[in-house]
């Protein structure tokens, strides 16, 4: 049951998936905050690009975007008059090039498989009619991930008192999402119910997200950020300057092991050392429930030149190694709560997890096979 809205609670201005007239626009989010440009990426090709090469971001939006990508993957086999077995097998084969495309971000997997699903339970259709279902189906994600993210906002803002000072790392906002966020949106709900908030924000090298994207972010919800390097963190927990950290999460164990962007589990440390909470803000979409634990959560590897250089200028000397994994792991034990649209879960999580997840998949499934044109 939602609690009452704050009367300036909306989507943000910031929409990193747009949809018009089928086709499917990105926010270019390597370009923020020097420019605002969207990119067309209703290919399959270019959506898979898109997420590799981190036009979108964010395990949410990549999601949606994927399940976008594939439905019009759809929309474009049964234009060359495919039968419905056709299509199907050409989504099978489109849902694993979208799903290799970044491996660690569940949200991805979970979206295509979820489309998919619909598609092979509405087989009876024609290929056109089941395209254009489907491109549906696809676009009510978009708001679907807002109100999830809205809510778990509102659970989230419980947490926060009059006045916090809160620690973020990386970008978990509307650009990561569709367009409200989940740890920033945590932020963001508190805010408009008054709550006066010190805001620490990593850059998060190394691809500096934190600088460029949550900063930018911050400050359109008029919250002044102040931005840290990654290894000032300690030292600001040691002057007792940290009230609690928020982040959010790529993919969530069964039992609560959190996959995050890199130097989330270094700040996880930190912040038990110091005995300052820490909490992650995620929709139920990012726990995957075929995994027991963070071992078995697939680490993303990116190419050195993200390390190497900064900005396009060299940051070292030619023939460097580099080790460039773009999440870590962090131990449920290390984790105070997880902030999600279902309440905020708390050890055990093997327990509170399964409960949380339970109803909510089918609960969507049946939501998109309604929709229709």
């Amino acid at each position: 049951m939602s609690l009452k809205q704050p009367a300036s609670a909306e989507t943000s201005v910031v929409r990193p998936i747009v949809v018009q007239d089928g086709r499917i626009r990105l926010l270019d989010q390597r370009k923020i905050p020097e420019s605002v440009e969207y990119v067309d990426a209703t290919g399959l090709e270019e959506m898979c690009q898109a997420i590799k090469d981190m036009v979108v971001r964010g395990a949410p939006a990549i999601g949606v975007a994927a399940a976008l990508g594939l439905a019009a993957e759809a929309t474009r086999l049964a234009g060359t008059g495919c039968s419905t077995p056709e299509l199907l097998s050409g989504l099978d084969e489109g849902k694993l090039r979208l799903q290799s495309a970044r491996p660690t971000a569940v949200n991805l997997r979970w979206a295509t498989e979820l489309i998919c699903e619909v598609a092979r339970k509405k087989a009876g259709e024609t290929a056109s009619s089941l395209a254009r279902q489907l491109f549906v189906a696809a676009e009510s994600l978009i708001q679907s991930d807002v109100q999830a993210n809205m809510l778990l906002s509102e659970h989230g803002a419980r947490l926060i008192g009059e006045t916090c000072s809160v620690l973020t790392h990386c970008n978990a906002g509307a650009l990561a999402t569709c367009g409200w966020g989940t740890a920033l949106g945590v932020l963001r709900w508190a805010h408009m119910q008054g709550s006066r908030l010190t805001v620490y924000v990593d850059e998060t090298r190394p691809r500096q997200q934190g600088a460029r994207l949550t900063t930018w972010e911050l400050l359109q919800d008029k919250i002044t950020p102040t931005l840290i390097t990654d290894g000032m963190a300690g030292s600001l927990m040691a002057q007792n300057k940290i009230d609690m950290v928020i982040v959010g999460a790529d993919r969530i164990a069964t039992n609560g092991d959190v996959a995050n962007k890199i130097g989330t589990y270094t700040l996880a440390v930190l912040a038990h050392h110091h005995n300052v909470p820490f909490y992650v803000a995620a929709p139920l979409s990012t726990i995957d429930p075929f995994i027991e634990n963070g071992r078995q959560i697939p680490i993303e590897e990116r190419h050195a030149s993200e390390v190497t250089s900064l900005g396009g200028q060299p940051q070292c000397p030619p023939g460097v190694q580099v080790f460039n994994p773009a999440f870590d792991v962090t131990p449920a034990e290390l984790v105070t709560g997880i902030i999600t649209e279902a309440g905020i879960l708390e050890p055990p999580y093997e327990k509170s997890i399964k409960k949380a997840i339970g109803e909510a998949r089918f609960g969507l499934l049946d939501e998109l096979m309604r929709a229709g044109p």
